[in-house]
């Protein structure tokens, strides 16, 4: 082989000398994974199929599946790379593995690189610049993918806690008898869609905003937190002002203090940090532990936003009910379990807490549900 090695961000790759680095530092692999790792490099932005590492790297030797996707997920590990989110190594889902880094060839000045395997003889092969575009481009629709996962699992998830709260809520302010033709089941459906569709908006701007941030970044991490805020911030104020214009339209006045940016950022953000905190104990903890991580950082701001004079969604609905006299809705049965008369300061803190953390733990869940199913493609 020509003396040299390849390089490839912060990595050297010695093929001859059998040898990975991290900068000065030696990365410890096995022969076949550094085998399956120089084939990567060597054909980088092509596919290598799985039946070319079986021939290429176990040769012929007969292996499972999983043997291939244990190779690719500790070669991941000692690169540092994200499945969700891949520097190095690109999933092709039921095809194969590519490797997207740009690689550079540095020789003794003997010779060039080692040729890649030749292709087809009916087409030319692509050049050096031709492939890092097609690299880029096929990355670029990864990452759309990924966020778009992500984004939609963590709506979903929120949309699932908007359910949960509308039932608590409307089987609360329903209490039997109604007035006549305004039945309890009548009030909870009510209910049930309002509060699962504001859950779902919110939840799309909010995991939306992380899923971005993360992909951005390559992991998830402290920018976790400002897209999760940038996306409850700016929901929570497009929700507002139509709610509003939609209330004074119909009804010549509207409350001026419902949930807005100021609720949305504050619990976009917790729900970043929930995130960020769950992705940092991903390898250390259950997918449990992680969801209850989420929840106690959703549940802090859920039970701060009332003590900072915002209102979540059962204040919100509460102020409604003040605002329109002529209201069935009424949620003074949450208040009495208090010993308040209405829906006082200690529900709102009670309530906005459990609101919070039902949110976060559904939000993140989902989005790492969706994530680690992601990497169960490799």
């Amino acid at each position: 082989m020509t003396p040299g090695s390849f390089r490839f961000d912060r990595f050297r790759l010695d093929p001859a000398d059998r040898r990975l680095c991290d900068g000065d530092e030696p990365v410890e692999l096995n022969a076949r994974y550094l085998d399956a790792l120089a084939l990567l490099v060597r054909e980088q932005g092509r596919l290598v199929s799985k039946d070319r590492f079986l021939e290429e790297v176990w040769r012929g030797v007969p292996v499972t599946d999983e043997a291939l996707t244990q190779c690719v997920r500790t070669l991941r590990r000692q690169l540092g790379d994200d499945a969700s989110a891949p520097r190095f190594i690109e999933t092709v889902p039921k095809h194969g593995y590519r490797f997207i880094a740009p690689v550079e060839w540095v020789g003794d000045g003997q010779g060039s690189a080692p040729a890649a395997s030749a292709a087809p003889e009916s087409a030319p092969p692509a050049s050096a610049g031709a492939r890092s575009v097609a690299a880029a481009s096929a990355a670029v629709g990864e990452s759309r993918k990924r966020i778009a996962r992500l984004g939609l699992a963590g709506t979903l998830g929120g949309g699932l806690a908007g359910l949960v709260g509308g039932l608590i809520y409307g089987f609360a302010a329903a209490p039997p008898p109604l007035d006549p033709g305004m039945g309890a089941f009548s009030v909870l459906l009510v209910l049930v869609l309002l509060t699962t569709g504001l859950a779902l908006v919110g939840a799309a701007g909010v995991a939306f905003g992380i899923a971005g941030a993360a992909l951005a970044c390559r992991r998830v991490g402290p920018w976790a937190v400002l897209g999760g805020a940038l996306g409850g911030l700016t929901v929570g104020a497009l929700v507002k002002l139509l709610g509003l214009d939609a209330l004074s339209l119909l009804f010549g006045r509207a409350p001026a203090d419902i949930t807005g940016a100021f609720e949305g950022a504050l619990l976009g953000a917790a729900v970043g940090l929930g995130a960020w905190l769950a992705a940092a104990g991903a390898r250390s903890r259950s997918l449990r532990r992680s969801i209850a991580a989420a929840a106690l950082a959703g549940g802090a701001a859920g039970a701060l936003i009332p003590v900072l004079g915002g209102r979540l969604m059962g204040g919100s609905l509460d102020l409604l009910a003040e605002t329109f006299p002529g209201s069935r809705l009424r949620l003074d049965r949450i208040g009495a379990v208090f010993a308040e008369s209405g829906f006082g300061p200690t529900t709102q803190i009670v309530t906005g807490c459990l609101e919070g953390a039902l949110f976060g733990g559904c939000v993140v869940g989902a989005m790492m549900i969706a994530r680690d199913q992601g990497r169960q493609l490799a």
